[in-house]
């Protein structure tokens, strides 16, 4: 399976491990990801003024990018795949966008969200198989106690991302299990973690991540992992000594593919 892939800024910067992993895991299984060419910063944030058409362009053309070349778009930050597909979705249902977005672009051919926006763990659910995941495991991480953390981007709003149950969701559950380890359920696992308040106010994020560690840390875990760059940041940089360890999920993948050491 060939995906075009867009990493993100982010995934260039504080945020490369979450990329390196990602890169060598896919190998590892077969999955090959080309990175879109002068591909640019999908606005971080989503849009919800519907006459701002500038901060849905970049997405645009990463899209239109994917559909030249005939391929899914693959995403890993989970802001860069909330913003993604939900302007995909602009495009598709909303004529006004996706008219004045074309009337701008001046692309060859009109978009209108034919792209296919697929997330890097719902490749691994939906392409590879959790159970053919399980089979290529070469080190699984058996006995470890690990707790998933969603965050908000990745699950809301439901009838757009389609990811998975807002409320109940289970694909990172199901993705522990699928590296040898225990999964670890938090009430607290798809909260918000504080976000971009952290830039205003760090008491905000200091105290919701603070509540989201030490309630996996009741629940047992040693360990959390995330698949968002801005909520690893701000739990591990609020965690306190006795609270456990974040990492992004990529890291654990190639731990348990046995690629992590190959850098």
């Amino acid at each position: 399976m060939v995906y075009s892939y867009f990493p993100g800024c982010t995934l260039k910067t504080k945020g490369k491990d979450l990329d390196i992993y990602a890169r060598k895991s896919a190998e590892a299984l077969g999955v090959t990801i080309e990175e879109l060419p002068d591909w640019q910063c999908c606005g971080a944030v989503y849009p919800i003024a519907q006459d701002e058409i500038a901060t849905r362009l970049s997405s645009v053309r990463a899209l239109n990018s994917a559909k030249e070349k005939g391929n899914p778009l693959l995403t890993l930050c989970s802001a860069c795949h909330h913003v993604i597909k939900r302007v995909n979705a602009d495009m598709q249902e909303n004529e006004d966008i996706r008219g004045k977005v074309n009337r701008y672009l001046k692309l060859d051919e009109e978009y209108a969200g034919e792209t296919n926006v697929v997330h890097y763990l719902e490749m691994l659910r939906d392409t590879i198989g959790f159970d053919e995941l399980k089979k290529k495991v070469v080190n699984p991480l058996t006995g470890r106690k690990i707790a998933a953390y969603y965050g908000c981007l990745l699950l809301r709003p439901n009838n757009v991302m389609q990811f998975d149950n807002p409320e109940n969701p289970t694909i990172l559950e199901d993705f522990i299990r699928a590296i040898g380890a225990t999964p670890v359920v938090s009430v607290l696992r798809n909260e918000c973690c504080g976000a971009y308040v952290t830039l205003e106010d760090k008491s905000v994020p200091q105290k919701l991540s603070g509540r989201i560690l030490e309630s996996m840390k009741d629940a047992g875990a040693e360990a959390v992992i995330t698949a968002c760059p801005l909520c690893r940041y701000n739990l591990q940089v609020n965690r306190t000594d006795d609270q456990p360890q974040v990492y992004y999920f990529t890291e654990l993948l190639a731990e348990a593919l046995g690629v992590k050491e190959a850098e």
